[in-house]
């Protein structure tokens, strides 16, 4: 399916590695160009030379930064020539005891997960409203729709995230204007933030990492994780021209692991 985004631009957060980079990978094959966005400089330039030979039609940029800071931000903003696809984000705050969390933890969640989100839209919407074209996709996780206890901070932040973006993307100045902004829900992915959540678990059980994994992969109806790749391909399908008329929508990846009907 020809997508119909070949030369827009793209500025994709968090891509180094992980959905971010499977959602970059997508976005590469389809010939849009590329910002790309992360704190490590020496693996976002590694993802920046791999992109460049999946499609070497498309121009990459990286841009090392911290997307949670104004100047991050900036920086990545600055970079891009004009941004008609926008990728929210960023890694999720840790798990724990919500007795444990102060009043600065929470803020760190809420900056990392809602607010910067917010305003990475805030910098971008209007002009694409003026082009006539968007999309702006914001990673958040399957624990909007089912929350996972021991991950309240961002069962939180992306919660406020999710409520804020449904009465935005039906503003009609938008809507009508063919600027879409959606989220992607991610359950389960073979990624550093699972195996690094399955890290605290076996120094808690003693039991090896491996075997925890194996066990999490057999709670999942598909008897396995979701990968990078297929994250990707329903994000760039989400920012083709064929996703028009679909706007504040939260779109579950989980393997079929949420079991509501609604």
């Amino acid at each position: 399916m020809d997508l119909g985004i070949t030369g827009k631009w793209a500025l994709v957060c968090a891509a180094s590695k992980g959905l971010g980079k499977g959602c970059a990978q997508a976005l590469a094959r389809d010939g849009v160009n590329l910002v790309i966005t992360a704190r490590g400089d020496d693996v976002l330039q590694a993802t920046a030379a791999e992109l460049r030979l999946l499609n070497p039609a498309v121009q990459v940029i990286a841009v090392a930064g911290d997307i949670t800071t104004a100047e991050g931000r900036a920086a990545a903003l600055a970079a891009c020539p004009q941004v008609d696809i926008l990728i929210n984000n960023a890694g999720g705050p840790p798990p724990g005891d919500f007795r444990d969390w102060d009043r600065e933890a929470w803020i760190k969640a809420l900056d990392a997960n809602m607010l910067t989100p917010i305003e990475m839209i805030k910098a971008v919407v209007d002009g694409m409203a003026e082009r006539g074209f968007g999309r702006i996709v914001n990673i958040t996780s399957a624990a909007v729709k089912a929350p996972i206890d021991i991950l309240g901070l961002s069962n939180g932040a992306r919660s406020g995230l999710t409520g804020f973006v449904a009465g935005l993307a039906r503003q009609p100045r938008l809507a009508s204007r063919n600027v879409t902004i959606n989220g992607l829900l991610p359950g389960p992915f073979d990624t550093d933030r699972l195996r690094g959540t399955m890290v605290g678990a076996a120094q808690k059980t003693g039991q090896p990492i491996e075997a925890l994994l194996d066990a999490r992969r057999k709670l999942n109806p598909t008897q396995r994780f979701g990968t990078a790749d297929e994250f990707g391909a329903a994000c760039a399908f989400l920012c083709s021209v064929h996703a028009g008329y679909m706007t504040g929508q939260n779109i579950l990846l989980d393997g079929g692991a949420y079991s509501g009907t609604f």
